[in-house]
């Protein structure tokens, strides 16, 4: 298929990072990209080292090694005055690639800590993607809190010494959260490896039921940490995102949800998005880079078994309220769960192997960012159209540019149509191609709008900042009507909290 104006410029483009010097203070920090012009050219040198590549197969295929500096950081639980220790000791030991911040308080009072790392960690980079990680959303599933700051550790620490990480660092920003219910945590008890003991914040509301849905209003009180996310992600225009859980061996991925609204629990349905491909290979990616999550074996004789990893988040069981399922429909963020151990809080001594299962697949489902098309929304004079509303033709969730026209979508190898749409502009469909080895850079201007008397150009005064689709509602239920209440409900939800506290 070769359609005229097809429009595809497979070239890659890398932007000069400017790290932060060292004698900024960790706690001070500036998200907003800078306006040195320096940092927005584009090295067109000669050579390999001259553009921006990405070959998914240059990734080594042995992992690589890593010998934790015990001073610093060992393979043991850290509360949250030793992980907030670490945290900062880490921003002061590498100014020039981490930045500290937090995004809010818990419940009781404690730092939801965010550490970037990045070459460029208090800046923006333009035109190169934030990602992030988040772990210990259930307090008492903690292996992924420990990877969390062994990941942090590890790229820190190889940035100098490993080419493809040096690369991943200088081309994405990593945003990792180890903690967002750290007082769930404070709760919960190192070898409990079932029960809900610690898996709720301190007010006994479970984070993962906390958001806004997609199929069916949730009334449940909105919590400060969920407060805390949906304030961060509505300031980051997030690409990709990995939330790590416990209690399974498995990559779960949207939606969450189904619109069917009663017994949805025992039909065990999936419910698929516009980009199941996507999420799919996502979830491939974690899931055979995995040192056994591949196998698709069962945690315990009655649990389920997934095959080659992998589950639609509803076909295992449906939850309301998720934060995968916020992200995506929200934000146009794609966002999986990682469910990375079996026992919720294992002793202290399996960590290390919980590691070496993980560190590959950690690292390659961050690369997926730079996999698709990527690009800038611009008028005629190549100012950038903030909030510009995207969308690939046939995938009806969108995406919105940022402040700088920037734009980004994971999409697998074909031939595609972005669908633009700005206020004050004229839209525009652009054909373009996806291939395997490297991104697409796909560079968009828009035309100003006229009056219908052709007079001079106009914005409207009212314009939506958030192209999403409409919430879905159960057929027969309306919003905030609750329908669903009754003893139907009642079974459901009942038998729900079992599953919850069984698996992640």
């Amino acid at each position: 298929m070769q359609p005229a104006g097809l429009a595809v410029l497979l070239v890659a483009v890398l932007c000069h990072a400017v790290p932060a010097s060292a004698d900024v203070q960790p706690e001070q920090r500036n998200f907003e990209p800078s306006t040195d012009p320096a940092l927005f050219a584009f090295d067109r040198g000669a050579g390999d080292g001259g553009l921006y590549t990405f070959d998914n197969l240059s990734v080594a295929q042995d992992p690589r090694a890593y010998r934790p500096d015990v001073g610093a950081l060992d393979f043991v639980y850290h509360n949250h005055d030793e992980m907030t220790r670490y945290l900062r000791a880490t921003t002061a030991r590498y100014p020039n690639l981490t930045a500290l911040y937090s995004i809010g308080k818990s419940a009781q009072g404690r730092d939801l800590w965010v550490l970037v790392v990045s070459a460029s960690p208090y800046e923006h980079m333009l035109g190169k993607p934030d990602v992030k990680y988040i772990g210990n959303i259930h307090g008492n599933e903690a292996v992924g809190r420990e990877l969390l700051l062994h990941l942090i550790q590890y790229l820190v620490s190889s940035y100098g010494s490993d080419p493809y990480i040096k690369w991943l660092l200088d081309n994405t920003r990593i945003h990792i959260l180890p903690s967002l219910n750290p007082d769930g945590y404070a709760a919960s008890k190192e070898g409990t490896c079932d029960g809900g003991q610690g898996r709720y914040n301190s007010r006994g509301f479970d984070l993962n039921r906390n958001f806004p849905d997609y199929f069916k209003q949730n009334n449940k009180r909105s919590q400060p940490e969920t407060e805390a996310v949906k304030d961060w992600i509505s300031k980051i225009q997030f690409v990709l995102s990995g939330s790590l859980h416990g209690g399974a061996l498995v990559v779960s991925y949207p939606y969450d949800n189904t619109p069917n609204a009663i017994f949805h629990s025992y039909l065990s349905q999936p419910s698929l998005t516009p980009d199941d491909d996507v999420f799919k290979h996502l979830s491939l990616i974690y899931a055979n880079n995995h040192g056994k999550m591949s196998r698709g074996v069962a945690c315990k004789t009655a649990s389920p078994s997934f095959e080659n990893g992998i589950t639609n988040g509803a076909a295992w069981y449906p939850l309301t309220g998720g934060m995968q399922d916020f992200n995506y429909v929200w934000h146009g963020c794609m966002e999986v769960t990682l469910e990375v151990s079996c026992c919720k809080f294992p002793p202290a001594y399996e960590l290390r192997k919980y590691w070496d299962d993980n560190q590959m697949s950690m690292i390659k489902f961050l690369a997926e960012a730079h996999r698709g098309v990527q690009g800038f929304i611009m008028d005629p004079t190549g100012n950038p159209v903030e909030r510009a509303q995207l969308k690939i033709k046939g995938r009806d969730i969108g995406f919105t540019t940022t402040k700088y026209g920037e734009f980004w979508r994971i999409l697998l190898p074909g031939v595609y149509k972005l669908e633009v749409y700005a206020d004050g502009f004229v839209p525009k469909d652009v054909d373009f191609m996806i291939v395997e080895q490297h991104p697409t850079l796909l560079n968009v201007t828009l035309q100003p709008a006229k009056r219908n008397d052709g007079s001079q150009h106009y914005r409207p005064a009212a314009a939506s900042t958030q192209y999403r689709p409409q919430q879905q509602l159960p057929p027969g239920s309306a919003q905030g009507s609750g329908s669903d209440e009754g003893i139907l409900s009642t079974l459901s939800s009942g038998f729900n909290s079992l599953v919850n506290n069984i698996f992640g």
